[in-house]
């Protein structure tokens, strides 16, 4: 008789996780792991075939090695989309999925959020509310303005559908460039520097692999137009931060959202919190209610999948990082 599978639930919250994984499999031997440091020390003893891994605690190392290591599981499913945190890692020895297209819907609505924030200038009207005032004002529309986006993933898809239902012309950026749904051009990432100045807002949502780091510099906020809005939704570490803080501070475009950062949580010191016209946001684009267990049950139907011997959903290429 074979041993029961065993995997390890890292989450600050896995009871409800737990009582689905045993409900789904309940000849699996579970153990829940609620630290980065819990995680670490519980590898080499239950030495676990499969782990399920949200990045929750980034006030602690994330314990790579251990789990890319010779006691390390056959197979990482990463609660959410990127696996920049991971590294690169031996394929032939572990697989690593991760929950692609949970959440872009609702990061699709985040952008859109942010743009509207500009265009309808909500400070004002709060600053008139506040000063009881009942100025003669007018708004922006999206209707009629080309939107770029950078990395037509399942993210950027799901915002390409939302834009087209502003009447916006999407123009947008891929890998491989071909033909996508409701995305009037796409180009590759090198086409970059023409496109720019074309866009009256920008939504980045690109992984952060070597190819993508520091993408969006000094050279790129001095092509864009001084009225563009720039959304940022991708990984900390895309934009070069010295470029964004420039430009914020110069004006150099009109408005600035930005929910990722390469340090996490936000220094108090950062320049960040003190630019004009710019959204500051804790990295919850893809956090709503709810996503945590539509995550892991994408998870369940892989394990389904995974003890039936049958090919798994969302595999990630180390070398493209998707």
């Amino acid at each position: 008789m074979s041993d029961p599978l065993r995997i390890v639930v890292h989450n600050d919250v896995t009871d409800e996780m737990i009582a689905r994984l045993q409900d789904a499999a309940p000849d699996i031997d579970a153990m829940a792991c609620h630290s980065n440091a819990e995680m670490a020390s519980s590898i080499e003893a239950f030495r676990p075939d499969v782990v399920y891994s949200v990045r929750f605690d980034v006030s602690q190392p994330f314990p790579r090695d251990e789990l890319l290591g010779d006691a390390g599981p056959k197979w990482i499913s990463v609660g959410g989309s990127g696996c920049d945190h991971l590294g690169q890692w031996d394929t032939d020895r572990v697989t690593v999925t991760n929950s692609a297209g949970v959440a872009s819907a609702m990061m699709a609505e985040f952008v859109f959020g942010c743009c509207l924030h500009f265009t309808l200038d909500i400070p004002r009207l709060q600053r008139d509310k506040a000063t009881k005032t009942w100025p003669i004002r007018m708004v922006s529309p999206l209707q009629g303005k080309t939107l770029l986006i950078v990395g037509l993933g399942q993210t950027g898809q799901a915002v390409a559908t939302r834009a087209k239902a502003f009447g916006m012309t999407v123009l947008g950026t891929r890998a491989r460039p071909q033909s996508v749904d409701n995305v009037d051009e796409v180009h590759a990432a090198d086409d970059l520097p023409e496109l720019w100045g074309q866009a009256d807002f920008i939504c980045v949502c690109v992984p952060l692999l070597a190819s993508t780091k520091g993408l969006i510099g000094p050279t790129a906020f001095e092509a864009m137009k001084p009225s563009a809005i720039l959304v940022d939704v991708s990984r900390g570490g895309v934009i070069v931060p010295d470029a964004a803080i420039e430009a914020m501070t110069n004006g150099k475009i009109r408005g600035a959202a930005f929910d990722v950062f390469a340090t996490e949580p936000l220094p108090k010191d950062s320049p960040y919190w003190e630019l004009p016209n710019t959204l500051i946001s804790p990295h919850c684009s893809a956090v709503y209610e709810g996503w945590d267990l539509a995550s892991f049950d994408m998870f369940l139907d892989n394990l389904k999948r995974w003890q039936a011997g049958e090919a798994l959903r969302n595999i990630v290429d180390p070398t493209r990082g998707y």
